[in-house]
């Protein structure tokens, strides 16, 4: 608490000491400010939900003012069982229509002496294209989105209809040149600014992303393309996807993919694939996030 002293030069006393009642009641009040914020910040505890979900009814991860989004439905169930209104925070935000395999996100909440059981009620109270795999406690200063060092996605085509994956893949009735696409996707490696393939007028400060894979292959009779990177723009993954397909398709050379990559212009590159074939697969943190 601060000193009490005497103006100098000050014959008459009363001066004084309502300065020193002002002082002590100020500190206080500073005090006592403290002590709460500080029991508050003790008594807050953060916990991680890993999550997956089926995007098809949903318009993309975010909360929207006028359309349902999986973060507001998880958000009211959350809330609801807990009794208290409470915000998540996700580890980024899928498009409208986007699958995710797995995503993390984050919530402040006393102690919770079952986690089990709450991912259980959980589960039964959220609808059936959403599911809980786990809730666990972390650091207080861990954060869902600002902590990931990387991201994995999954884009999935399919070249025949198929009535069981007709929401979950892209169909194409004709296979694209498999090589050329993978020699496009290996080039994606040696460049850090992905402007070309981001959404336009959105709010990053950098369009920089360091791609750490980025591959095509063909499983179960589909063709899948997987890309690593430590952050990714906004519909950066189907706008990649796109401009492959025209590499495969030979509508691209591989010379004018790097002058795709190179022009920082949206409106260079190919058409976004839709959005029913891309899943966020796995999202990666650093070990000490865990409490």
């Amino acid at each position: 608490m601060a000193d009490c002293f005497f103006v100098p030069h000050r014959k008459d006393n009363i001066f004084n000491i309502f300065y020193c009642c002002f002082l002590y009641i100020f500190e206080l009040c500073n005090f006592n400010k403290f002590c709460c914020t500080t029991t508050k910040i003790q008594d807050s505890l953060r916990y991680f939900i890993d999550l997956a979900y089926n995007g098809k009814n949903y318009h993309g991860w975010q909360i929207q003012p006028d359309a349902i989004t999986v973060q507001e439905v998880l958000e009211k169930a959350l809330s609801t069982l807990l009794r208290k209104e409470l915000q998540v925070v996700g580890a980024g935000r899928t498009d409208a229509g986007v699958h995710a395999r797995q995503l993390f996100a984050h919530f402040d909440f006393d102690e919770i002496e079952d986690v089990s059981d709450l991912r259980f009620k959980l589960n039964s109270l959220l609808p059936k294209d959403i599911s809980i795999q786990n809730i666990f406690q972390v650091k207080e200063d861990a954060h869902a989105r600002f902590d990931a060092i990387e991201r994995e996605y999954e884009y999935v085509i399919s070249f025949q209809k198929n009535p069981f994956t007709e929401d979950f893949a892209h169909l194409i009735h004709h296979q694209p040149n498999m090589d050329l696409m993978n020699e496009a996707a290996a080039e994606l490696l040696n460049y850090k600014d992905f402007q070309c393939f981001s959404r336009s007028n959105t709010d990053v400060k950098t369009y920089f992303c360091d791609v750490k894979v980025a591959y095509w292959k063909i499983e179960n009779s589909q063709l899948i393309f997987t890309i690593k990177a430590d952050r990714f723009l906004r519909n950066m993954v189907r706008a990649i996807v796109g401009t492959l397909l025209d590499v495969g398709f030979e509508k691209t050379s591989i010379h004018q993919f790097h002058e795709i990559l190179k022009s920082k212009n949206r409106s260079k590159a190919g058409s976004s694939a839709p959005s029913k074939g891309l899943y966020l697969t796995r999202v990666v943190y650093p070990e000490s996030i865990k409490k």
